[in-house]
């Protein structure tokens, strides 16, 4: 019988953090999460955690899952966010049935990346589409044993139709070359006249053909979800070295951090602020979720929750990195300082599509009872 991730979590989460904190510099200097690293995630039911039940999968409830994404960004948020795809897996709940049978035949534990964007045209051939061209941002590729590839299709109302490939059908450029995520490996990809069979492509948000809770959670949501969980893990450890930092003494020999004013005031401000994003941004996993389990439909209310509640947490945590950054001190400048790999990384999952400054609007008018002005928005 397989081990369940909370039995798995006693014995070894706190062994993968630590080498995890030990291998991050690597991690950065090559620019990715590599595969031996990930192998280390899976006896721990990450790789599972958004499988099918019917392939042997162990599902976790959003809330759940989500704390693992929070918990391994407070040590690196890369890995953080290469972890977070684990969640991409309800995905492939749009996929026929026997496809999904092959996917999981060797066991649950699959690691997928996706490089959707730029969509790419495809010629239709009597089996499926052939395949070609260059994607961006297929994160966590390097680790991955299948990659999606983004294809228009008109028939899919603007979304994306997804080819999968196998990580050996894919060349991997490895061009990236940032401040923030240094290690999430979001490489371009280049496929080359591939012949891609029907089955083995889906329309990304599209019905799934897995009726299990999970499969019946919002898909758009809970990558929306997901990624924000990155910025709160960041912005945690941001918030912890602070107040450790506090009672140190700085190169002037002035009183230690914490024996001032303006930095007991806005590290307050700054640990309120993140901490009632987070209450927020749990407590509309948790309804959804029970929503979910009752067999009800989501509400567009509780879609405006979920993307709202999502997008607020990932500006509150870069904000309050900022702001913690902002009282102290000049060593800050330095890029071996932790704070510097903090506020790099704290910026990026508000960047993210799911996340961007148009979700507040989108969320507004589902919850004035108006049309999402978003096409495709929950």
């Amino acid at each position: 019988m397989s081990q369940t991730p909370k039995a798995a979590a006693s014995a070894t989460w706190d062994s993968v953090l630590a080498e995890l904190a030990e291998r991050r510099e690597e991690f950065h200097a090559q620019g990715y999460v590599p595969r031996d690293f990930i192998e280390k995630f899976k006896p721990l039911g990450v790789y599972r955690a958004a499988a099918p039940k019917r392939f042997g999968g162990e599902p976790l409830p959003p809330a759940e899952f989500i704390g693992i994404v929070e918990r391994v960004a407070k040590v690196d948020g890369s890995a953080g966010w290469v972890v977070a795809f684990a969640s991409a897996l309800t995905y492939l709940g749009a996929l026929p049935i026997d496809t999904q049978a092959e996917i999981y035949r060797d066991g649950p534990d699959v690691v997928y990346a996706g490089g959707l964007f730029p969509m790419q045209p495809a010629a239709e051939t009597g089996k499926g589409f052939l395949v070609g061209g260059r994607w961006k941002f297929a994160s966590g590729c390097m680790g991955a044993d299948l990659i999606g590839v983004g294809l228009l299709d008109e028939a899919s109302e603007g979304r994306p139709r997804v080819g999968l490939l196998h990580k050996p059908q894919v060349e991997i450029v490895q061009d990236w070359d940032v401040t923030g995520m240094r290690a999430s490996g979001s490489f371009d990809v280049v496929v080359r006249d591939v012949e891609v069979p029907r089955e083995w492509t889906f329309v990304r948000g599209g019905p799934s053909t897995i009726d299990e809770p999970l499969f019946r959670y919002p898909l758009i949501g809970f990558q929306a979800q997901v990624h924000a969980a990155v910025g709160l893990g960041v912005a945690q450890a941001a918030l912890e070295f602070v107040q450790r930092a506090g009672a140190r003494t700085g190169v002037t020999s002035a009183p230690p951090m914490a024996d001032r004013a303006y930095y007991r005031t806005n590290f307050a401000k700054a640990y309120a602020a993140l901490h009632s994003a987070r209450a927020f941004y749990y407590d509309v996993a948790h309804e959804v979720w029970q929503t979910v389990l009752t067999g009800d439909d989501v509400s567009p209310r509780q879609l405006a929750r979920i993307r709202l509640s999502s997008a607020n947490i990932a500006d509150v945590c870069a904000q309050v990195v900022h702001d913690l950054c902002g009282i102290s001190g000049a060593g800050i400048i330095n890029n071996s300082h932790p704070l510097q790999l903090l506020r790099q990384d704290a910026h990026v999952p508000q960047l993210h599509a799911t996340l961007g400054q148009a979700v507040y609007d989108g969320a507004g008018a589902l919850l004035m009872g108006r049309p999402s002005t978003i096409p495709g928005f929950p």
